[in-house]
C-alpha cells in the first residue's frame, strides 16, 4: 500500500493560541532557509534531512538582489561571502559581443548586491547560529498524512513525527512532491558539466563571462577568494551514455572559445567531472495542494539553470510562506490550509514565469541569439532589472523589511530600559 496523500478536506484546522510545530523535509538551502525564518518568528520547527549530514553539493549559485534582500530579512550575515559581481558579458564561440550586463546598475536599483557564492558557503552562513538540534538526520521521509490534530510524518525505519504542518524543501526529487501527487520534473535536453577552479591569474574578479555557440553554452563566474565557478552546458537524453574521459569530450567543444576558457580547461581533470553532468529539469508548476503541507524551492519548481534563480526563488519562497504563516496566528481566525493555498497561489504566477524564461531554448543558440546583440546593452540591463522586481514581490518584500527594522529597534529600546 502506498503512503496516504495529506487528508484536511473536511478539516478545518483554525489558528492556535501558541507556536505551531512544523516538520521541515529537507536541510539544504530551501529547508534551513524556512527553517530559520520561522525560528525567527517564534515557531517550534524540526528540520528532517534522510543523509547522514548536512551538506551542500555542487559547485556555486548566484544570490541576485532579491536573494540578497531575503537573507537579510533572516538575519544571514553575506558579508565577505563568495564575489559581488559588477558584470555580465554575454559573447559568442567566436568572440562576437552580445550583450553587456551592467549588474552595478541593477545593484543601485534594487539595493542590493549581487554575488556568485560557493553553495557550501551559503548553506555555511545559513547553518550560524541555527540549533544543531533542531535537525535530525538520517531520516527517510515514507509518507506524510493527517492524523485528526495535524499532520503526522513517517520515516523508513518505522519512526513519525507529530506537527500542525509539513513543507517539502528535499529538491529535485522531492519525496514529498511525489506524496502530495504534484507531476514529475520534465527534463529539457540539456545539461551541465560544472564545479569550481582556481580562478586564472589576471581574471577580473568582478566580471563574469557567458560564451554562447551553435551547440553549447559556458559560463566562467568569479566565486570569491581564488575560485571560479566554471559551467560547459551540452546536449543530453535519456539514453545518455557517459564517456570513460568526459575532460576530452569537454575539451573538443569548448577549447578555443576563449584564452579564459582554454586556460581553465587546462587545469581540469576528469575528477573535476566526477560528479557532473547535471541534466536540467523543470517542474510544472503545481496546482493548489491540499491539507497543511507544502512544498517550497526545488521541490516546488526546480528550473534549469539560465537564470540563475533557482536558489533566489528559494528564498521568495521563504519571504512568503513566512508571511502566509504570520498572518494566519495574528488573524487567529481562518484554517492553515487557507494559509498555505494563499502563499502558493501568491508564488505560482511569478515563479512560473521565472521557469518560463528560464526555460527558453534560446539560451542555447548563437544563430538564435544574434539579433539580441543589436538590442542596446542598457535595454537589456533594464529589461532584466525590471523582470527582477516585478517577479520579487518588492511591495511585499519592503514591508516586511520595515517590520523586522522596527522589530529590532523596539527591542533594542526595551533591552536598553
Amino acid at each position: 500500500m502506498g503512503p496516504k496523500r495529506p487528508q484536511s478536506r473536511h478539516h478545518v484546522q483554525s489558528a492556535p493560541q501558541g507556536p505551531l510545530r512544523i516538520l521541515v523535509v529537507g536541510a539544504g538551502v530551501g529547508g534551513i532557509s524556512i527553517a530559520r525564518g520561522l525560528l525567527r518568528d517564534g515557531h517550534d520547527v524540526t528540520v528532517f534531512e534522510q543523509r547522514p549530514e548536512v551538506r551542500a553539493g555542487g559547485g556555486a549559485v548566484t544570490i541576485w538582489s532579491n536573494g540578497e534582500s531575503v537573507l537579510r530579512q533572516l538575519g544571514v550575515e553575506m558579508d565577505g561571502a563568495g564575489q559581488e559581481l559588477a558584470t555580465v558579458r554575454v559573447v559568442t564561440s567566436t568572440g562576437r559581443p552580445m550583450s553587456t550586463l551592467d549588474v552595478a546598475a541593477i545593484v543601485n536599483r534594487m539595493g542590493a548586491p549581487v554575488r556568485m557564492v560557493p553553495r557550501r558557503v551559503l548553506l555555511g552562513r545559513l547553518l550560524e547560529g541555527f540549533p544543531a538540534e533542531r535537525i535530525r538526520c538520517r531520516a527517510q521521509v515514507v509518507g506524510v498524512a493527517g492524523n485528526g490534530s495535524g499532520m503526522r510524518v513517517d520515516f523508513a525505519d518505522g519512526s513519525c513525527a507529530d506537527g500542525d504542518l509539513v513543507i517539502g524543501a528535499d529538491g529535485l526529487h522531492s519525496r514529498l512532491r511525489e506524496i502530495v501527487g504534484a507531476p514529475p520534473a520534465v527534463p529539457t535536453g540539456w545539461c551541465s558539466w560544472q564545479g569550481l577552479a582556481a580562478l586564472p591569474d589576471g581574471a577580473d574578479r568582478h566580471v563574469a563571462f557567458v560564451i554562447v555557440g551553435e551547440h553549447g553554452n559556458l559560463g566562467l563566474w568569479p566565486a570569491g577568494d581564488t575560485e571560479v565557478q566554471w559551467w560547459f552546458d551540452l546536449p543530453w537524453s535519456s539514453d545518455f551514455v557517459r564517456p570513460e574521459r568526459p575532460i576530452e569530450v569537454i575539451r573538443a567543444n569548448f577549447t578555443g572559445w576563449s584564452d579564459l576558457v582554454d586556460r581553465v580547461l587546462a587545469t581540469l581533470t576528469d575528477d573535476d567531472l566526477a560528479h557532473s553532468p547535471y541534466p536540467h529539469f523543470r517542474h510544472p508548476i503545481p496546482g493548489p495542494g491540499r491539507g497543511a503541507v507544502t512544498l517550497v524551492g526545488d521541490a516546488a519548481h526546480t528550473m534549469p539553470p539560465t537564470l540563475a534563480q533557482g536558489t533566489n526563488q528559494a528564498l521568495l519562497d521563504t519571504m512568503v510562506l513566512c508571511k502566509a504563516i504570520s498572518d494566519f496566528r495574528r488573524r487567529a481566525t481562518g484554517d492553515l490550509s487557507g494559509a498555505l493555498r494563499w502563499y502558493e497561489n501568491t508564488r505560482r504566477r511569478r515563479v512560473t514565469a521565472v521557469s518560463r524564461v528560464a526555460s527558453l531554448q534560446v539560451s542555447h543558440g548563437e544563430a538564435v541569439l544574434r539579433p539580441a546583440a543589436m538590442v542596446p546593452d542598457r535595454l537589456m540591463t533594464w529589461v532584466l532589472a525590471t523582470f527582477l522586481r516585478v517577479v520579487s514581490h518588492r511591495r511585499m518584500a519592503a514591508g516586511i523589511s520595515r517590520e523586522l527594522a522596527a522589530t529590532t529597534t523596539a527591542g533594542s529600546g526595551d533591552h536598553a530600559r
